[in-house]
């Protein structure tokens, strides 16, 4: 078989289990435990929340307000999952963080500020004022800390899928989707109620208005908010373990900007007849859109990440020539995914989307090691991706072959070295580890 002459990547005998990380033999009962009880816990939640927002409303409140305040939802979870499309996280990380916004922390929220406010109304303030200082201080403050806490637990437990700011916004930002979810069938039930009340109907209804400002005109307040904490959190995804103070202090400031912005956009009722106008104008939509170029931003720096890192795996002959060319085009690899779709059905469809999956991640890591911010596992999670590509390449290989020879005018030709090492008694090819790599050997 063909060696490799230049570059000498190194190579090595496959890890105990061919690539298999070794787990406690008991690994997966103390899994089910830790699913069962955040399951558990989770759903508790959401009981006790329909109860509270039920007794709020009414039933036909409720039930008014369940169908409005669900009409923004999945636009929403579409243009975080856009967001997601080139490194795709898990969907039960979007489940939990969805259902942690909708349940435990509308729960906390609700919960925490009614204490809060009745506290301040007889204690601290005039009771007039009360509300003012709840909406403007304290809901700012337990609402963003209650949400943060879906991001800090994602970054905590589930770290290979937290790689960088797109995870962060989306994470956070569905967390906040969630949350703003329950929050309006509450608003929205009560508005309705209070219209059963007075007898006002429809554009004039209290019912409107709320529908108006909180559907039409700002469905994406919360999430706004929210991602500036996941932006935190993913910048300190992207620094070195040994850089402690950065991944501590900067999820903390994303946070205080996510308090922030809450707090002024509360207290825009506060500054006139068109402070809520003014400030939606002149503060939100700019903030609106800079968030959204800074996510396309990001986006696009991923696939430039993919189309400069993987050409050194095909020099080792872990990719064909034109995936690094199709897997760095979001057309591309629509188009793979459709030519599998095609020839093979859907199980080839989704087969491709992993591999899609799993090659970004490598991109990812491959750029981490040579920038000298690699984590312990760096091989062992190299070689579970590569395991990943390869029981994969026979159906993913000829669709994204397909999709690179489709996408581009001209074919693409890669022009590094020829030759292709493999493992002399496994058939597979060598590793080529990143040149500055900390935890090479």
């Amino acid at each position: 078989m063909p060696v490799a002459t230049s570059p000498p990547f190194p190579t090595y005998p496959p890890s105990p289990g061919d690539g298999v990380l070794l787990r406690h033999p008991h690994w997966w009962q103390r899994k089910w435990v830790r699913y069962g009880a955040l399951s558990s816990l989770l759903a508790l939640s959401g009981l006790v929340i329909l109860a509270l927002v039920r007794r709020q409303t009414g039933t036909e409140g409720f039930l008014v307000g369940l169908g409005l305040a669900v009409l923004p939802v999945p636009w929403l979870i579409a243009a975080f999952r856009w967001l997601d499309r080139v490194q795709p996280g898990p969907w039960r990380n979007l489940v939990f963080a969805f259902a942690w916004g909708a349940c435990a922390a509308a729960l906390i929220a609700i919960v925490a500020n009614s204490f809060a406010t009745r506290w301040i109304a007889t204690s601290v303030a005039d009771p007039a004022s009360a509300d003012t200082l709840g909406a403007t201080v304290i809901a700012p403050i337990v609402e963003e800390s209650a949400k943060a806490a879906a991001v800090l637990l994602v970054f905590l437990f589930r770290r290979r899928d937290f790689t960088g700011i797109v995870d962060g916004m989306v994470i956070a930002g569905i967390t906040a989707t969630g949350f703003a979810f329950t929050e309006n069938i509450l608003y929205l039930g009560t508005a309705f109620g209070t219209d059963q009340l007075t007898g006002d109907r429809g554009i004039a209804s209290v019912t409107a208005a709320t529908f108006f400002v909180r559907i039409v005109m700002s469905p994406f307040a919360h999430p706004l908010f929210t991602v500036l904490t996941g932006i935190g959190f993913g910048i300190a995804a992207l620094s070195a373990e040994r850089q402690h103070a950065r991944r501590i202090l900067l999820p903390v400031c994303g946070l205080l900007l996510a308090m922030s912005m809450h707090a002024f956009w509360n207290s825009s009722s506060t500054f006139g007849e068109y402070g809520f106008f003014a400030v939606y104008a002149a503060f939100m939509v700019p903030a609106f859109a800079l968030l959204t170029w800074l996510a396309v931003f990001t986006r696009q720096r991923e696939l430039r990440t993919v189309r400069a890192e993987l050409p050194a795996y095909v020099v080792a002959g872990w990719l064909g020539p034109g995936e690094p060319f199709a897997l760095g085009s979001m057309r591309a690899r629509r188009m793979a995914r459709d030519y599998a779709r095609h020839h093979h059905g859907r199980p080839a469809a989704r087969e491709v989307a992993r591999y899609e999956g799993d090659a970004t991640s490598l991109a990812t890591l491959r750029q981490r090691g040579r920038r000298g911010k690699a984590g312990a596992d760096f091989v062992v999670r190299e070689r579970e991706l590569l395991d990943g590509l390869w029981q994969r390449r026979h159906v993913a290989r000829p669709a994204l072959e397909y999709a690179a020879r489709a996408a581009a005018p001209v074919r693409p030709v890669y022009t590094g070295p020829a030759p292709v090492a493999y493992w002399p008694a496994y058939g597979r090819p060598a590793v080529p580890y990143p040149e500055h790599n900390p935890y090479r050997t």
